[in-house]
């Protein structure tokens, strides 16, 4: 997949600039790339020390998405031509034990190492962006997914569109809500981030808000009434403490013309139901209630499809993540996750998935596992063993 991130910076009057870095790969809709990730968090280190930069905006090409993820294509083929792991999958009626050893394979020497740059820098990304010591404004037009709500929901100035559509689908591919989601998803009201996680429902523009997901809606045409203000407003007369502030007030203002376009909330009128679906203390027991919810609506349908079609052992991981690091720290998130993700890739699951999904397209993946019941709760827990001693973790430095 080719991919870029076009950086520019816009001049502003007073002599200082709104550093722009805009996805540039719209076929894809705009997948991150390694290449892309790297530049991104290049260009924020160094943004971040150039005292003429006020505010970074991130956006992207296209009227599609925001972003749509990670490059799950390239993460796919690096398993697919590892010799290691085509030779771990030849084995017959493999046992859970067998599955556990895939999950520790120290013989790939292809994919392993990808693996594991991918997410680092992936991660390391969105932790910065997290704790960026200048505003960011995030722009989120339609599709914010995956790796793509990695990139916004860390900004200090998060935008939706009346499209974006925000989620965490990774049920659907044999992965788990990564990219911080540990921490997240479990920053939201009681229920609703463990629903999400293992339904993958899409949070529209209202949802997003309401949720405190998002900052701001204004409709995408309004984009240039913002960089324009940004651009001819007198920054040399604020304090950098102040400049969050003054771009919170422009949004604000900006935001009023775009109430009316505000869409009709798709999860609040089922609120009450899925917080009592999804506090029940075990996954058998959230499975049937989240299914058992009384609605039509075709957005509460595909969420329980996703539920009922996703990997079992992918809900697993979700309930695990969601209940047992609820009080970790977001760079803890971030170091269980690198672990969690390379072992994932390993065992099997996402590959099929992304097959499934994206390469052959015969959307009829082969899990481990045919039901949640059925998922070996040791393989759960050796997916959750550290890949590192503390203080080998590639993210230790995060803080």
């Amino acid at each position: 997949m080719t991919g870029t991130v076009n950086i520019f910076e816009i001049r502003c009057g007073s002599g200082h600039a709104i550093g722009v870095l805009e996805l540039n790969n719209a076929s894809s809709l705009n997948a991150l790339t390694l290449t892309m990730l790297r530049t991104i968090q290049q260009q924020l280190l160094h943004w971040q020390h150039d005292e003429n930069i006020v505010s970074v905006m991130i956006q992207a090409v296209g009227d599609k998405a925001f972003c749509s993820g990670a490059d799950i294509r390239a993460l796919y083929y690096a398993l697919e031509n590892d010799p290691a792991i085509t030779a771990i999958e030849q084995i017959t009626s493999p046992t859970v034990d067998d599955y556990i050893r895939r999950a520790n394979n120290e013989k790939s020497y292809l994919a392993k190492p990808f693996l594991i740059d991918y997410f680092t820098v992936e991660y390391s990304c969105d932790y910065l962006i997290h704790n960026y010591p200048k505003p960011i404004i995030a722009w989120g037009n339609g599709l914010v997914m995956g790796g793509g709500l990695g990139l916004f929901i860390g900004a200090s100035h998060r935008v939706v569109t009346p499209s974006a559509l925000l989620a965490m689908p990774e049920m659907k591919i044999g992965l788990y809500p990564d990219v911080g989601a540990t921490w997240f998803l479990n920053q939201l009201p009681v229920g609703i981030g463990l629903f999400l996680g293992l339904t993958g429902a899409d949070v529209n523009a209202s949802d997003a808000l309401d949720l405190a997901m998002a900052d701001h809606l204004i409709v995408d045409t309004d984009r240039e009434r913002l960089i324009k203000q940004l651009k001819h407003y007198p920054w040399q007369n604020v304090a950098d403490d102040q400049v969050s502030n003054v771009i919170t007030e422009m949004l604000t203002d900006i935001a009023i013309d775009s109430e009316r376009q505000r869409p009709p909330s798709q999860m609040i009128p089922y609120f009450p139901q899925i917080q009592a679906a999804c506090v029940a203390p075990t996954l058998d027991v959230v499975y049937e209630q989240i299914n058992a919810i009384d609605g039509l609506g075709c957005w509460l349908e595909k969420a329980k499809q996703t539920l009922v079609n996703g990997s079992p052992l992918s809900a697993h991981l979700c309930f695990q993540q969601m209940q047992q690091y609820q009080q970790a720290s977001l760079a803890e998130c971030f170091k269980m996750e690198l672990s969690l993700s390379v072992r994932c890739g390993l065992v099997g699951e996402f590959k099929e998935g992304v097959r499934a999904r994206f390469i052959d397209k015969d959307a009829q993946p082969q899990w481990l596992y045919n039901t949640i019941s059925m998922v070996d709760i040791r393989l759960v827990n050796s997916l959750f063993t550290p890949l590192w001693q503390q203080q080998a973790n590639p993210l230790t430095d995060l803080m």
